[in-house]
């Protein structure tokens, strides 16, 4: 075991103002990462250029084999990574960041997976100094941290395997973002690019079962305090089951059989679509099949269809890409802290509706897609699992 300062320095941002900031291709001119490029993989789509004068010293240019760390951010963003590949431009970094860079006694590979792992993150983490609104990454502090240190061909072989554990992780991942993309291309092509411009133009609220419930939100208040949640009974729908865009069990709260006994109007049934009206607004789910007794809460709107007149496939992927439901959500949001819908709005809401059976046909090819994207689903987590297990046994020496 060695402390890190052993073994590796930290090389800080330099510091500049808004205005010196000049386009990266510009004559003269070096890029210069920020916290915004410090993503799980370094982020190139933004990258601003300073004039090369900022940077007084060679080894305050960034390196190949470098990570990038977040020094200056939100108490749970401190210590976040990114490695360094080759880069088109020569390099610097912001105030906000700092660049850890590895001796010779250290493989890049190896420390940056060493670093990046959950349980280093958090000793990390705790190496900040919180003020009110930013935490700061203490250097010295982190650098007394310590680590495993086998000799330069173990920590090869170790990053070896981890590498390849990584690509197969990133390569399910972006497996799983292809498909869904495929589902908003597919409703793009069905719908707007060639969408038929005779069918009607129809209000949400005319496309719902009303003896099921209709449109509605759920209890909050009087009705439902968070302290009648227990440990398990009924299900209670939330922001959190919505807002990834696709249904997610995220923290479980339930209520007891007996309260539900006076709740059960705002029952939620398998295939209701599901929108976020408060927090990050527009959000969307169809709740699955398997869903057992649920209601949902007055931050979420629950809308039970009409099976006759519309598919909650259709009105899904209709309120996160047909320009028309984007454009009226967007302009409707209401709150100067935080944004929020009403029914009223979502109820006004137009919908292009198409002939059922042309909805029929589309929703068969979503679920065609669906049954694809569970096992793709099934192959990310046991990648992920894969992962983690091994950063752990790498750095516990069992690998």
């Amino acid at each position: 075991m060695v402390k890190l300062g052993d073994v590796a320095s930290f090389v800080r941002g330099i510091t500049f103002k808004p205005d010196d900031v000049i386009p990266v291709h510009s004559a003269g001119a070096v890029a210069c990462m920020r916290t915004k490029n410090v993503q799980e993989q370094i982020d190139l789509s933004d990258v601003w250029g300073i004039p090369r004068s900022f940077v007084k010293r060679p080894d305050q240019f960034v390196r190949e084999g470098d990570l990038l760390v977040s020094t200056a951010n939100s108490w749970n963003l401190v210590g976040k990574c990114s490695w360094v590949p080759a880069l088109p431009w020569p390099t610097t970094v912001g105030g906000f960041i700092a660049a850890l860079r590895g001796g010779d006694r250290i493989d890049p590979r190896y420390l940056y997976h060493w670093f990046a792992s959950s349980g280093v993150q958090v000793r990390v983490r705790n190496c900040a100094r919180q003020t009110t609104n930013i935490a700061n990454l203490s250097f010295d502090r982190c650098l007394d941290l310590t680590l495993p240190l086998p000799p330069l061909p173990e920590q090869k072989r170790i990053a070896a395997i981890l590498d390849q554990t990584d690509d197969v992780r990133r390569k399910t991942s972006q497996a799983d973002n292809r498909f869904s993309d495929l589902g908003s291309a597919l409703f793009w092509d069905a719908f707007v690019s060639n969408g038929s411009k005779e069918w009607p133009t129809v209000r949400v609220d005319t496309l719902v079962n009303r003896s099921r419930g209709g449109m509605r939100t759920g209890p909050f208040g009087s009705q439902l305090l968070h302290a009648e949640f227990v440990d398990a009974g009924i299900s209670v729908l939330g922001i959190d089951n919505a807002v990834s865009n696709e249904f997610r069990w995220a923290g479980r709260r339930f209520i007891t059989p007996e309260k539900y006994s006076g709740l059960k109007r705002y029952k939620v049934y398998p295939g209701d679509v599901l929108i976020t009206i408060m927090g990050t607004c527009g959000r969307c789910a169809i709740v699955p099949s398997d869903i057992g007794e649920a209601i949902n809460t007055k931050h979420l709107c629950c809308i039970t269809l009409d099976g006759e007149k519309c598919i909650p496939e259709y009105l899904y992927y209709y309120f996160l890409h047909h320009p028309e439901a984007t454009k009226h959500l967007a302009r409707q949001s209401k709150g100067a802290i935080m944004q929020g819908l009403n029914m009223g709005i979502i109820k006004d809401l137009p919908v292009v509706l198409p002939p059922i059976s042309v909805q029929a046909e589309f929703a068969r090819r979503i679920q065609g897609m669906s049954a694809e994207k569970g096992k793709i689903d099934a192959a990310k987590s046991a990648a992920e699992a894969l992962f983690t297990s091994l950063q752990h046994r790498a750095f516990r020496g069992e690998l």
